[in-house]
């Protein structure tokens, strides 16, 4: 191994954590969790959506203060019930960062849009929106109030943004460039819950956002996400579309419409709501070890440590490394050495542009994303580097 630093790295990040093996992300649990399932379990209601469900819905809305919640079964299924109730229709356009996790392009196409992939800043992995605002006013124009892609004479349906690893970066901007090009604002905060900006939960600015509790999530139900809106209209229509369009105030099973099994379960929730009442702790910790990795990164001009953008209190989710130097292979190398020495870590997501299936569909000059692919690695950042369960 030529590089020593990344040697030097692992030797002190294992040395700060004092642990000889350090996964990259697990779930972390109290008492609490057994407490909530074996009373969801004695109730005999564990799968279909009860009190429970309901419950966490009311603790979530609660603590993010967003209006309406919707518990779901997946990341995924909110993304795509969220999609279906803004009107996304057959050929329509969503523009989706090319730096960025499958399930935002997957959801577009299982609905029959087109994915529209658009590029990152030059050093950080967030929306460079004065590169989407140039390219939009030179490719797009507005029609009857609806913004056409000139190349494609597609509608541009909406927007989608990734808060990455639980930043938030200028959402106030780019929900009034959605406003100027009349376009949707979707919010994926998969991995925002306990990031704030200006004071405002992650989710809270879009026509919707999504929330997702997967077993890496900072907080988990197993598997399981939420919808969430400040729109009365909207809540409806999702709610309704979770729950298979049935017909309410009737014996029969009748239904309103087209809907999706996709409501989270009774003991999902029970996770949840356990796992809510870690959260707190969760963040703290979270903070806590990214001032960890600020103090070892001190030794090393090799990296910059990912930080908080401005006006954002993020839940620093999954801590991230940006290399000074730009190559796929060079990255490829640290990881495989780091993992080898127990520093389980990983890289950035493979960009939407070069995934077979997602290569034909229409993008921007994707420059940025493409060289900060190659220099994106996530360390461990678990409640276990500092907590024993």
């Amino acid at each position: 191994m030529k590089n020593i630093f990344i040697k030097n790295f692992c030797t002190l990040t294992k040395k700060k954590f004092k642990k000889s093996t350090i996964e990259l992300h697990e779930p972390f649990f109290k008492k609490n969790e057994i407490t909530y399932l074996n009373k969801c379990i004695n109730q005999k209601i564990v799968s279909t959506h009860g009190k429970l469900t309901e419950k966490f819905e009311k603790k979530l809305s609660k603590y993010t203060k967003i209006k309406y919640i919707t518990a779901t079964n997946s990341g995924t299924s909110s993304i795509h019930i969220a999609l279906i109730a803004l009107g996304l229709k057959r050929f329509d356009e969503v523009l989706i960062p090319n730096l960025n996790y499958i399930a935002s392009a997957n959801c577009v196409l299982y609905l029959g849009g087109i994915p529209h992939f658009i590029d990152t800043k030059p050093e950080t992995p967030f929306i460079d929106l004065k590169k989407l605002e140039d390219y939009l006013n030179k490719n797009t124009k507005k029609i009857n109030g609806i913004c056409i892609n000139l190349k494609t004479k597609r509608r541009i349906h909406s927007i989608m943004t990734t808060h990455i690893f639980g930043h938030i970066d200028e959402i106030i901007k780019l929900k009034n460039l959605a406003k100027k090009f009349n376009i949707k604002l979707v919010e994926d905060a998969s991995e925002a819950l306990g990031s704030f900006f200006n004071n405002q939960h992650a989710g809270s600015y879009g026509d919707v956002g999504i929330i997702s509790f997967n077993g890496n999530k900072i907080i988990t139900t197993g598997g399981g996400g939420a919808i969430v809106t400040n729109s009365s209209k909207l809540s409806q229509k999702i709610r309704e579309l979770v729950t298979i369009c049935r017909k309410k105030n009737t014996i029969e099973y009748d239904y309103n419409d087209l809907g999706y099994n996709y409501r989270m379960p009774s003991i999902n929730a029970a996770l949840g709501l356990a796992q809510m009442e870690s959260l707190k702790f969760f963040l703290k910790t979270k903070k806590k070890i990214y001032k960890n990795y600020k103090e070892i990164s001190k030794n090393f001009e090799e990296f910059e440590l990912i930080k908080e953008p401005k006006n954002c209190e993020s839940n620093y989710w999954l801590q991230g490394i940006i290399l000074k130097k730009n190559s796929l292979s060079y990255r490829n190398q640290l990881i495989k050495f780091m993992n080898k020495n127990g520093i389980k870590s990983r890289p950035v997501w493979k960009l939407m542009s070069k995934i077979k299936y997602l290569k034909k569909y229409d993008h921007m000059d994707l420059s940025n994303s493409i060289n900060l692919e190659k220099k994106i690695i996530n360390l461990p950042s678990g409640i276990n580097l500092i907590y024993e369960k």
